[in-house]
């Protein structure tokens, strides 16, 4: 993911809420996320990432659910370092609690290039980022990130979060009405542009809630409520990279066990 938006603990009916959008280079082979049946992994749901066969976001029947961005750092780039995306796919599968998982990556976090990871279970939910190498509870409310650490006052992010904050003010919130915050195309300011090292054209580019270039940009929005009994909704919304069409959505149901 580029963009997380996320409630926890701060609505009525829903423990979790999550916005997210996915952004990446057009040919990037991607699968549609579904159960991993074909991988004997019947009980997460996620997409998959074909080249690198990780994934950015998913969740577990067994009550886990992880969701991953990049940390913008161009000066800092191996590019022979491990998948990221292997950091959400191994947390789903691992019986570890989120502490005891986040302490084991800490311990080789370096090896990654930049990234933020959020995992969750039933009772708690966690931030690393190998940028600090700290490992953070995440407290009741309203948080997000994008290619920054969590927080961070970027506008696009400061924006997807207020917009999360008004939209579930409504305990009765349209869903519609999330996918409506991560479709927003307005670019920053220039006085208000982060500076992360990439040009000045990139920098614009990208400070928008939903990226669109010729070989870039947000390719899915992704959804996961979750309510205080277990259950939860996961919905995927993804668009045609020609005219920012959507071109399917699929809506998954489960029970946390």
């Amino acid at each position: 993911m580029c963009l997380i938006t996320f409630s926890y603990k701060n609505h009525p009916f829903y423990k979790l809420i999550v916005a997210a959008n996915r952004d990446e280079f057009y040919q990037r082979p991607t699968r549609a996320a579904q159960f991993w049946t074909d991988e004997q992994l019947p009980d997460i749901l996620a997409g998959k990432d074909l080249k690198a066969n990780g994934t950015w976001m998913g969740v577990s029947k067994t009550g886990r659910w992880g969701a991953l961005t990049n940390y913008r750092d161009p000066s800092n780039i191996n590019e022979n370092a491990p998948s990221r995306g292997d950091l959400v796919l191994d947390y789903l599968k691992s019986d570890s609690n989120e502490r005891a998982y986040l302490k084991e990556i800490k311990e080789n976090g370096k090896k990654y290039n930049g990234f933020n990871l959020l995992i969750g279970g039933k009772d708690s939910l966690y931030h690393f980022s190998n940028e600090t190498n700290s490992i953070k509870e995440v407290q009741p409310g309203i948080h997000g990130v994008s290619n920054a650490l969590l927080d961070t006052n970027w506008p696009k992010l400061d924006h997807a979060k207020k917009e999360l904050e008004r939209v579930t003010s409504n305990s009765k919130f349209d869903r519609d009405e999330l996918f409506e915050i991560l479709k927003n195309s307005e670019k920053a300011p220039d006085e208000k542009l982060p500076s992360t090292g990439i040009p000045y054209d990139w920098e614009k580019a990208v400070s928008s809630i939903f990226i669109k270039t010729d070989n870039y940009g947000t390719l899915c929005s992704t959804l996961l409520l979750v309510d205080y009994e277990g259950n939860a909704e996961f919905t995927e919304r993804r668009y045609n990279i020609e005219n920012s069409k959507i071109i399917d959505e699929n809506t998954f149901k489960l029970v946390f066990s």
